[in-house]
């Protein structure tokens, strides 16, 4: 069997607006002016608490707490009223990998298990996953341990596992765990940072992607 393993947020899903809307209330309710949405797309996919230290490096552990709490409380919200849509050719690329018999998925993400769960049950994608694992119970991107614990999980060695993401942090990640990674040029990160990451390729949409998925596998 072979894994692939998949980022969540610029990847699968397009959650950019909700994101910069949730840090934009999350500094607003630390008394701090909105940040630019280029310095916060470059820390998307590190868990929340580790984000917000890299941001406001500056700034003492109260102010982080209030920060990443209003974020919360925004991000809470506003996915009660909808959650972030799939990326056009998601789904497709998905049940295009699903139907491979020699094929697994898993997910590896810095969102909550709380928004993770919540995600997945919203676009019905609970089904495609041998392993998800999240923030909680794991160090920040780019440790190695969301991917190590799907490994273990799927049964499946290292080395016949790719990582997919949108940011530096997925690319090193799988370096530091290991295995392959292919990037996304839809997501949060440029293109050009991927690769110096260590990416194979970066795909421009679905899919190429699921055209790269299907030779690293083959």
């Amino acid at each position: 069997m072979k894994l692939v393993i998949w980022d969540i947020d610029g990847t699968l899903v397009d959650s950019h607006a909700m994101i910069m809307e949730a840090m934009a209330a999350g500094m607003a309710a630390a008394g701090l002016p909105e940040l630019p949405h280029r310095k916060v797309s470059g820390i998307v996919g590190l868990s929340l608490p580790v984000a917000v230290e890299t941001l406001l490096p500056g700034h003492d552990p109260a102010t982080h707490a209030a920060v990443a709490e209003g974020y919360r409380v925004h991000y809470s919200a506003a996915r009660a009223m909808a959650e972030s849509p799939l990326f056009p050719g998601a789904r497709d690329c998905l049940d295009r990998l699903a139907a491979l018999d020699d094929l697994l998925m898993a997910v590896a993400t810095g969102k909550s298990r709380r928004g993770l769960d919540a995600l997945l049950a919203a676009h019905g994608l609970e089904g495609y996953f041998t392993a998800t694992h999240c923030a909680d119970g794991h160090l920040s991107k780019p440790a190695p341990g969301m991917i190590l614990s799907c490994l273990n999980d799927s049964g499946v060695d290292a080395t016949r596992a790719v990582m997919i993401g949108d940011t530096s942090f997925d690319i090193l990640m799988a370096g530091n765990a290991g295995i392959k990674a292919i990037g996304v040029a839809w997501g949060h990160h440029p293109a050009g940072d991927l690769t110096a990451a260590g990416a194979l390729a970066v795909a421009r949409d679905f899919s190429e992607l699921s055209q790269l998925i299907e030779d690293w596998a083959a």
